[in-house]
């Protein structure tokens, strides 16, 4: 972890210089961070917590190295551009690319389907299921209003949308389709739906296109190494164990705008980014902005439950599962209450597996011991897998992945005061790639402003 960094009178920059202060040590703030240096641009990074990260962290426990957050990340151009200006290389870890996603259904485990070829081997859909699919290009389009059930089942019918693109999308953000308007879950799909005609032609693009999905990595100590080798590189401009209390207004004939309070004393900036979960941006912004806040308190997040189990699935699976895979996310006919499995193990070697329990479906087991939690996903992965697994340790999230239900129509009334900037999940998308692009894109716009 990098050394603290106390504020002095002497850290203060001269008040004609523009500076950025950015709330949360996340991956996002860390990456903001990054590209506001590269630009130039100077800024002050506040996080409450002891050391970087936020939800990226990583953690031995009993000689295994677990995730309490996400699981993996895909290398994208600017996660590739992240390791490589922070020297990171010789300690990536990258899955094999032709590891498959695979679904639980009617009792066995089959990869996901992502190519012409495999669409037309998979048993895990009905030969009338498929010619549903091949029938989507004469549906008509999605509409924003309706639900991403009510979508996947109108366009490629009911028996895809319970065994396969149920499970992929809500098992995303542990959430339930027919809970999720098209408009905010998937605007990324009626963009592609729009470019290209329909949703199976843009597939077929896709495929035919050669766009290969960015491999799944780690580091050898965990995805957590990238925000801490970020705190690393920018650890004078970073305080840590100071946790921003308010974002106020500056006095009148400040030459910088607003001012960050926290239990050291104020500080002046020119911009303000809040990377900072809803709840505690709706703290931070309450005296600010009092109707944004109201509704940022109105979105709902999924709770979720980890439980890190420890198996052997080469010596113990049943002949008929393949060891080789990301992992499995369960259909929604399957009487389970296990949402999906990290196969850790396959990707990194690292001999564990994260079962996800709760979601919107379930939000009731959380309420369980650790005890029986870790029991129920044990048993469910050996009734899967045909495996025995032991549980190393159970981590649970009460606020854990966005909803993107129907609360989230309440962003449409957020609206942050002029030099105030909020960069999180409820104004992208979630997953490092997302909170990274979004980063960048923002520091392109600071930089600009502040030119």
């Amino acid at each position: 972890m990098p050394e603290r960094t106390k504020m002095t009178d002497t850290d203060t920059a001269d008040d004609q210089t523009p500076r950025v202060g950015i709330v949360g040590g996340g991956i996002t703030g860390l990456s903001l961070a990054h590209y506001l240096a590269d630009r130039g641009v100077e800024f002050t990074l506040f996080e409450a917590g002891p050391e970087p990260g936020g939800v990226v962290r990583s953690e031995r426990v009993d000689g295994y190295l677990l995730e309490w957050g996400p699981q993996r990340a895909r290398r994208t151009d600017r996660i590739d551009g992240l390791i490589s200006d922070l020297g990171l290389e010789s300690e990536v870890r990258t899955a094999d690319p032709d590891l498959p996603i695979c679904v639980y259904a009617d009792g066995a485990i089959r990869p996901a389907p992502f190519s012409v070829e495999e669409f037309g081997d998979t048993d895990l859909l009905s030969a009338e299921a498929k010619r549903e699919v091949l029938a989507e290009p004469y549906t008509d389009p999605a509409n924003p209003e309706e639900t991403a059930a009510e979508m996947f089942t109108r366009k490629f019918g009911e028996e895809t949308y319970r065994n396969l693109l149920g499970p992929l999308f809500g098992g995303i953000y542990g959430s339930d389709p027919a809970e999720m308007p098209v408009g905010h879950a998937l605007s990324g799909l009626l963009k592609l739906e729009q470019r290209d005609g329909s949703l199976l032609k843009a597939a077929i693009n896709r495929a035919e296109g050669g766009r290969d999905t960015p491999p799944a990595i780690s580091f050898d100590e965990g995805l957590q190494r990238l925000p801490e080798a970020l705190a690393e590189e920018y650890v004078d401009s970073i305080r840590f164990e100071t946790p921003v209390t308010a974002v106020r207004e500056g006095a009148s004939g400040d030459s910088a705008t607003y001012e960050l309070e926290t239990p050291e004393g104020s500080e002046k900036f020119d911009r303000v980014v809040l990377t900072t979960p809803a709840d505690l941006t709706a703290d931070l912004v309450a005296d600010l902005a009092p109707s944004s806040a109201e509704a940022l308190r109105e979105l709902n997040y999924n709770p979720l439950a980890m439980v890190y189990l420890r198996a052997d699935l080469a010596a113990d699976a049943d002949p008929d599962v393949d060891p080789d895979a990301l992992g499995y996310q369960v259909g929604f006919d399957a009487d389970l209450r296990t949402l999906g499995v990290s196969w850790n193990d396959s990707m990194f070697g690292r001999g564990v597996y994260t079962a996800f329990l709760g979601g919107m479906h379930d939000p009731e087991i959380l309420d369980e011991s650790e005890e029986t939690m870790g029991d129920i996903a044990a048993s469910e992965f050996e009734q899967v897998t045909g495996a025995p697994a032991e549980v190393v340790a159970v981590n649970h999230l009460r606020r854990g992945f966005p909803a993107y239900d129907t609360s989230w129509e309440a962003v449409e009334r957020v609206e942050m005061p002029e030099g105030v900037r909020l960069a999180t999940n409820y104004t992208s998308r979630m997953g490092l790639p997302s909170r990274i692009r979004e980063a960048e894109s923002l520091a392109d716009e600071l930089a600009d402003a502040l030119d």
